[in-house]
C-alpha cells in the first residue's frame, strides 16, 4: 500500500491510538506527523512494514519520548511512559505483528473532539483534522475560512482540550444522548467532505464511525438513520464517475450500485423508523431511500424536504427541495423557489441553477450559471461534466455571408 494510501486509512487510528497514550492532543499530532515523515524516507528504500500502523504508532511513541526528554517534562505524561523511557525508544520493526493488538480508540477521540466546552465549529473542524487527516487547507475550504482563521481555531481547540482537562473517553450511558448531536454532524460533514470532495476514503472512514456508534446506541434512530443514510449514498459511488465525468443519477448505470448495501441501509431505515422519533437524519434516509427507486415519487420527495428544512432550517435543504417542486411543477417553479436563496458561494447551487434554466429553454442564462459552477467546482470529474454543459450551453457563432 502507498504511503498516501495509509495516511488517508491510518492517520486517525495512529493518532487515536497516540492521544491514548500521551494524553496531549497536540504533542500526539507532532509525533505521528514525525512518523509519517520517516516512513516516507524508510519505506520506499526498505518497503513496507507488515503492520504498517504499528511501526507508525512506535515510531510517534518514540518521537514523543525524545521530545518529553529534551523538554525534561515532569508531568504525568512522563509518568505514564516511564516504563519505555527507562528501557529506551524501540526500533519500529520490534513492535508485534499483530495488528489488532492495537486498540482502535477514535470513537473516544471523536467524543473528546465532540465535547461540549468547544464551539460547534472547533468540534467538527477538529474532527476533521484529528479523525479525517485533512489539512488546514482543506477545511478551510470547506468551512469557506481563510487559512489563519482555521489555524488559529484549530489551535484553540487543541489548548481547551488540554487546559480544560476534556477527557479521553466515551461519555457514560447518561451523557450520550447529549452529546450524540454534534457527533453525528461531525460523521456526516467527514462523509461528505469524502463522498464530494473526491476523499472516498473519508467516507468510508465515516461510516465506520457511523457503525461504531450505531452499535454503541442501538436503540437511538438517528444513529441508526445517519449510517442508513451513508449507506444509501455510498453504494452508488462506483456509479456517480464515467470516463471521468459525474453521471447524474438518473443517468447511473444501476448494475454497478451495491445492493447488498442498499438493502443493509434500508433496515436500518426501518429500524430507525421503528423507534418513534423523526429526526433529520432519519428525514434524508428517507429521501435517499426514495431517490432510489422508480419512478421517484416527487410528492413525497418534496414534502420530506419540505419537514427537513422545517428541523434544520437550512438553504440548501431548501435548494433540494426546489428540484422536487420542479419535477412536480415546472423549472419556472423551481427557479422561484432558488431565486429566494442567498447561496452565491456554493458550487451546487448554481449547477442545480443551470439545469432548470436549460429546462426552462434559458440558454444563455444556463451558460452563464454553468459557468460559475465550474468556476467553483473543486474535483475534475465535476469540472469535465460541468465544462461539457458549458459547452452545450454556449451561443451558436454567427457567421455573415461572403
Amino acid at each position: 500500500m502507498a504511503l498516501d494510501a495509509v495516511f488517508r486509512d491510518q492517520w486517525g487510528r495512529v493518532l487515536a491510538t497516540l492521544v491514548g497514550i500521551l494524553g496531549d492532543i497536540e504533542l500526539a499530532e507532532e509525533a505521528a506527523a514525525e512518523a509519517f515523515a520517516i516512513a516516507a524516507e524508510r519505506w520506499p528504500r526498505e518497503g513496507e512494514p507488515s503492520n504498517p500502523t504499528g511501526w507508525l504508532v512506535t515510531a510517534a511513541r518514540n518521537r514523543a519520548i525524545d521530545h518529553l526528554r529534551r523538554q525534561q517534562v515532569l508531568t504525568e505524561k512522563t509518568k505514564l511512559l516511564a516504563r519505555d523511557i527507562e528501557a529506551g525508544p524501540q526500533p519500529p520493526e520490534a513492535l508485534m505483528d499483530d495488528a489488532a493488538a492495537i486498540p482502535d480508540e477514535r470513537l473516544e477521540l471523536i467524543f473528546t473532539c465532540c465535547h461540549p466546552a468547544l464551539a460547534l465549529d472547533a468540534q467538527v473542524a477538529l474532527t476533521l483534522r484529528a479523525l479525517g487527516g485533512l489539512s488546514t487547507d482543506e477545511i478551510a475550504l470547506a468551512f469557506l475560512v481563510p487559512f489563519e482563521t482555521m489555524s488559529k481555531r484549530l489551535t484553540r481547540a487543541k489548548h481547551k482540550i488540554r487546559h480544560a482537562g476534556i477527557p479521553f473517553a466515551v461519555p457514560p450511558d447518561h451523557q450520550l444522548p447529549d452529546r450524540l448531536a454534534a457527533v453525528l454532524a461531525v460523521v456526516y460533514l467527514i462523509f461528505n467532505q469524502g463522498w464530494g470532495g473526491g476523499r472516498v476514503d473519508l467516507a468510508a472512514e465515516a461510516i465506520h464511525l457511523g457503525r461504531a456508534l450505531a452499535g454503541l446506541m442501538p436503540d437511538e434512530p438517528e444513529a441508526l438513520a445517519l449510517l442508513a443514510l451513508m449507506l444509501l449514498h455510498d453504494a452508488r459511488k462506483a456509479a456517480r464517475v464515467r470516463d471521468g465525468r459525474v453521471v447524474p443519477l438518473d443517468d447511473q448505470d444501476r448494475t454497478l450500485w451495491v445492493k447488498g448495501q442498499i438493502e443493509e441501509g434500508r433496515a436500518l431505515l426501518r429500524r430507525a423508523m421503528a423507534r418513534g422519533r423523526t429526526g433529520p437524519y432519519l428525514v434524508q434516509a428517507a429521501i435517499a431511500d426514495l431517490h432510489l427507486q422508480q419512478p421517484r415519487d416527487w410528492p413525497q420527495i418534496a414534502a420530506l424536504y419540505g419537514t427537513l428544512a422545517r428541523q434544520t432550517r437550512s438553504a440548501i435543504v431548501e435548494m433540494n427541495r426546489a428540484v422536487a417542486v420542479a419535477e412536480i411543477d415546472g423549472p419556472e417553479a423551481g427557479l422561484a423557489v432558488l431565486d429566494r436563496l442567498d447561496l452565491g458561494h456554493y458550487r451546487y447551487f448554481h449547477s442545480t441553477r443551470a439545469e432548470l434554466l436549460r429546462r426552462a429553454g434559458r440558454g444563455g442564462d444556463a451558460h452563464d450559471a454553468y459557468r460559475k459552477a465550474l468556476d467553483l467546482a473543486r474535483t475534475e470529474p465535476e469540472q469535465r461534466f460541468l465544462a461539457d454543459r458549458v459547452a452545450e450551453t454556449a451561443p451558436a457563432t454567427r457567421t455573415e455571408p461572403l
